[in-house]
């Protein structure tokens, strides 16, 4: 059982709500939680903290810097928020408290949130989580890095991440790994996006698909390709949000970022479309894009 009593969760978005959600069956700790969303009552937010309505263990702080009567603060905001929601935290911070950065940023972005946290004598841990957040939700893949990572390891085993592991005690490191791979995953679900949609106009969709699993052998790409578009059309505009934080890990890679910044483009395009998910297969989803773009005269990016 872990000795942590009161736990800080910032962000009460997708992933906030899911590891407040565990928590709470894993630990028997007080979860504080805020999210600069709940000044407005229409945000999902608020609709998650509506959902954890009831639980005693659960407190909603009116203000960011209470989350410091915490000894561990888990930050799992967006990838644009993640430095001014860390300092909004900041200033009521406990001495040697546990501050850990989920957010799925640049490694320089998690070192200048390393300087900050330090400067207010607390231990930032640099996690990214390896996956989406479902299936698997806290016992996701997360990898730790930084000078407390290590240390923390325990700490989070004994919260119900299962899945952390600890990658280097270099800051960056693990946010590196995330970036990296998301280039490929998100450049694919805008590539997939951009050739079917486009198959899909030429009526050449399902020879195209076929080709594919020459290359790539998946027991079903029309579920899978299907899959790949709905997280741009369900979460793009923070995907969107990501991969600018990946055009900035690539440059400073030395390497121009064409193909990410091209991403960014199509992922924060996607989700004005999100109404095709209402369709379960993948050409009805392909003719419900196609009919908005080429119905509401919406330009096709």
């Amino acid at each position: 059982m872990s000795s942590i009593s009161r736990i800080g969760m910032l962000g009460l978005g997708e992933v906030g709500v899911r590891l407040v959600e565990d928590l709470l069956q894993h630990t028997q700790a007080e979860i504080l939680v805020w999210d600069k969303q709940f000044a407005h009552p229409e945000s999902k937010p608020i609709a998650h903290l509506k959902s954890l309505a009831g639980h005693p263990r659960v407190i909603a702080v009116e203000a960011a810097p209470l989350l410091g009567q915490a000894c561990l603060v888990l930050s799992a905001v967006t990838a644009q928020q993640a430095i001014d929601a860390a300092e909004a935290v900041l200033p009521g911070l406990q001495y040697n408290a546990w501050f850990v950065d989920f957010n799925s940023v640049s490694p320089i972005t998690k070192q200048t949130l390393a300087r900050m946290v330090a400067e207010k004598s607390g231990r930032f841990v640099e996690a990214a989580v390896m996956s989406p957040i479902d299936p698997q939700r806290i016992a996701s893949p997360i990898l730790l890095a930084g000078p407390n990572a290590e240390t923390f390891l325990a700490v989070g085993h004994q919260l119900g991440f299962s899945g952390m592991t600890f990658c280097s005690s270099e800051y960056g490191k693990a946010a590196a790994t995330k970036m990296c791979r998301s280039v490929m995953i998100k450049g694919m679900e805008a590539l997939v996006t951009e050739s079917m949609l486009a198959a899909k106009y030429y009526g050449v969709e399902d020879a195209v698909l076929k080709s594919l699993n020459n290359l790539f052998p998946c027991p079903d790409w029309s579920e899978h390709a299907r899959y790949l578009i709905s997280r741009s059309l369900l979460h793009g505009v923070r995907r969107a949000e990501e991969m600018r934080e990946v055009t900035e890990t690539v440059r400073d890679a030395g390497i121009d970022p064409w193909m990410s910044a091209a991403c960014v483009e199509r992922q924060d395009w996607a989700p004005q479309f999100n109404s095709a998910l209402n369709e379960k297969e993948l050409s009805a989803m392909l003719t419900s894009i196609r009919q908005q773009i080429e119905s509401q005269g919406v330009a096709p990016c």
